[in-house]
C-alpha cells in the first residue's frame, strides 16, 4: 500500500465521516425534541439528559474523527 493509497484513503473517511456527523447534527437539531422524547421514553430518562446525550455522543464522535481520521490525513499530506 502506498503512501498516496493511505492519504486517499484517509481522506475519504474524514469526509464520509464529518457527512456522518453533520447530517446527525442537522436531525436532531430538527428532530430534537421528538427523538429526545423518544429516547427518553425508551431509556427512562428526562429530556434534558437524552438532549445532553446527543450532544456528548456528537462531540465525542467529533474528536474520534479529529484524531482517526483527520490527524493521519493531515500527517500523510504534510509526508
Amino acid at each position: 500500500m502506498t503512501i498516496a493509497t493511505l492519504t486517499a484513503f484517509f481522506g475519504w473517511m474524514t469526509v464520509i465521516h464529518f457527512a456522518v456527523l453533520i447530517f446527525a447534527a442537522v436531525v436532531i437539531y430538527a428532530l430534537g425534541d421528538w427523538a429526545t422524547g423518544l429516547h427518553a421514553r425508551m431509556f427512562g430518562l428526562k429530556q434534558e439528559a437524552a438532549r445532553q446525550t446527543f450532544y456528548n455522543w456528537l462531540a465525542f464522535y467529533k474528536l474520534l474523527i479529529f484524531v482517526f481520521a483527520l490527524v493521519p490525513w493531515l500527517a500523510l499530506k504534510i509526508m
